[in-house]
This record gives structure tokens, C-alpha cells and sequence, in this order.
């Protein structure tokens, strides 16, 4: 998903890694406070840390930044990745919640923010597996 920061501005854009950080902590703490976030909660494990670090891996990279999820993890591949999960609907839902609300705490440019909010939204879609 990396085409490298002149394909993908959005890095410099939201701040650099100290935003991608802010972000990935603002998403998690949504994600421990919200009750519809519940069931996508209980899908990670009581601490954090790796994913915390894993996601903000990955987000450094689709956002345009260096490409270290890469070097360490190999190809993204979230479908595959996420399939050991039920993903339906209300999950992604969830997700997205999560996600828009560290968006709104994070990133000040609304439009750049609506940017985001579209790309993780179809990255979300993507990921579901589950119909109802």
C-alpha cells in the first residue's frame, strides 16, 4: 500500500510518527472506553504494547512514511491477517468509530481528515468477512 511519501503525503501531513503515535493511542483508549467497541476489544489481548507498536508500523507506512512494517512483517496482507477473526458488520462499525473519533483527536485539517476517514473505511470493508 506504500507508494513511497511523494505517492502518499499524508505522513507529513498528519504530523510524522509523534501523530501516528498520538493516533494509535488515541484509537486504543476508544477502543477501552467505548461499549460498542467491546467485541472488536476483545479480539486483542489485555496488553497492548505489541499491537500498539505493530499498528503504528503499519499506519507509518500506509500513510506515506517509512516502509519498516514492510522490512519487519512483510506485506501487510490485512484480509489474511484478520481472518482468524469474525468480522462482520457491526465490527467494522465498531472499528470505524474507534478510528474516527482518534481522528477527530488527532488530525486538526478536516479535509485531510475526511481523507482518511474514506481510505480506512474502505481498508475496513475490506477487511470484513462475515455477512449477515
Amino acid at each position: 500500500m506504500n507508494g513511497g511519501a511523494d505517492a502518499n503525503p499524508h505522513f507529513a501531513g498528519i504530523g510524522g510518527e509523534a501523530a501516528v503515535l498520538r493516533l494509535v493511542d488515541a484509537f486504543y483508549r476508544q477502543m477501552d472506553s467505548l461499549p460498542e467497541a467491546k467485541v472488536i476489544r476483545a479480539m486483542h489481548p489485555a496488553d497492548l504494547a505489541e499491537v500498539k507498536a505493530v499498528l503504528a508500523l503499519h499506519l507509518t507506512e500506509w500513510l506515506g512514511g517509512p516502509p519498516n512494517y514492510t522490512a519487519q512483517r512483510g506485506p501487510p496482507r490485512l484480509r489474511a491477517r484478520h481472518a482468524r477473526f469474525r468480522i462482520g458488520a457491526s465490527e467494522r462499525e465498531a472499528w470505524m468509530t474507534c478510528m474516527r473519533n482518534a481522528l477527530a483527536e488527532v488530525v486538526a485539517d478536516g479535509g485531510l481528515r475526511e481523507q482518511l476517514d474514506a481510505a480506512f473505511a474502505r481498508t475496513a470493508a475490506a477487511i470484513e468477512n462475515v455477512s449477515r
